[in-house]
């Protein structure tokens, strides 16, 4: 008989299922038997294995990459191409970049299963599409201050390809390039200095996040294109609003690093109270709608404020024994509340 192989947290969960589903007599016992002997313990996860592969093979093109950057030979080569105009260096990476998202869509209409070979390629288009562009923006104008409109054009770029490859890496990228194009046009604008309206990058990405994330949430799944990457518009949103509300709880509105450490700490608390609460919203939120993106960040950055706030006030004025003991206690009691929380949640599903 064909069995389904599954890994060994996988049977647990499927063997919980089987017992809750014949106690509530949903399934005969023979039928629940049946259903385990065609679960099969996996001996080796192979899709950990090819995903580490695939990553381990592009960090070795990177340092590839490097190492050719740092080799005489190449140095030497390099210098002889330095007349060359950059309309053939455009050429070069633009061919590049069809040829590898090319593959990488034949590769996914033919073997949908394998994704990480198909984004690996899809990845190599990505960096080709980044050196073209930048090479373009080479061969428009060397003297220009106001290359943001590169990274504008790569976020064009990319959300296109994103849509028409079907590709949720590419959307990763696209979410990358407007958060670099949002800074460097706002530093643009402020003639490159801390402050734009008032507002220094901390700030500022605040805002950048709250409205993609609004954005992900309200509005992204009306469009059939957009709705396959409404889940990472959403995650990527969050983790720019949180991380920049964070920063922002420490660092203040403050552009200028003197006068950020000649205020203490408490002038700027509001900042700080500010993003607990937010946070609190957020896991209140994901609570109640189910939404465990939310929720995890939520929580995840509610411990972070609350622990910064803790180092910020205590750690000039209390002893270092009693700082780290009850930096260990307040961690034991957090652990101690996880593992009850799992314990119940296993035992609801049993019962």
């Amino acid at each position: 008989m064909k069995k389904l192989d599954v890994s060994k947290q996988e049977k647990e969960i499927l063997e919980d299922a089987l017992d809750f589903w014949e106690q509530e007599s949903f399934i005969d016992a023979e039928q629940s038997r049946k259903l385990r002997d065609s679960l099969a313990e996996k001996g080796f996860d192979w899709s950990i294995l090819a995903r580490y592969a695939f990553w381990i093979a592009l960090a070795s093109l990177v340092f590839a990459v490097f190492s050719l950057f740092i080799d005489d030979s190449f140095i030497q080569f390099i210098a002889t191409l330095s007349e060359a105009p950059n309309s053939i260096f455009l050429a070069f990476f633009t061919v590049l970049a069809v040829l590898f998202y090319g593959l990488g869509f034949r590769q996914k209409e033919k073997f949908p299963n394998k994704t990480f070979s198909n984004e690996t390629l899809m990845l190599i288009g990505v960096f080709a599409t980044a050196a073209a562009v930048g090479f373009l923006g080479k061969t428009i104008d060397k003297n220009s201050t106001h290359y943001s409109l590169l990274f504008l054009l790569s976020v064009g770029i990319y959300g296109f390809l994103a849509v028409k490859l079907r590709s949720q890496l590419i959307w990763i990228f696209m979410l990358i390039s407007l958060g670099v194009w949002f800074g460097t046009e706002t530093a643009y604008r402020s003639n490159w200095g801390f402050k734009f309206w008032g507002m220094n990058f901390p700030l500022r990405f605040t805002l950048f996040g709250l409205c993609v994330t609004a954005f992900a949430y309200l509005l992204q799944g009306r469009w059939t294109a957009l709705k396959p990457f409404v889940g990472l518009s959403q995650l990527m949103g969050l983790l720019y609003l949180m991380l920049s509300l964070w920063m922002l709880s420490i660092f203040g509105n403050y552009s200028d690093f003197e006068d950020w450490t000649a205020v203490r700490q408490y002038h700027i608390l509001y900042w700080g109270i500010a993003a607990i609460l937010i946070c609190l919203g957020c896991v209140w939120y994901g609570l109640k709608n189910k939404d465990y993106k939310m929720r995890e960040i939520g929580f995840v950055f509610l411990i972070l404020n609350i622990y910064t706030r803790y180092v910020e006030y205590l750690w000039d004025n209390i002893n270092r024994a009693v700082f780290f003991l009850i930096l260990a206690l307040s961690f034991w009691f957090v652990g101690r509340w996880a593992e009850k929380i799992w314990h119940k949640k296993k035992t609801e599903t049993l019962s």
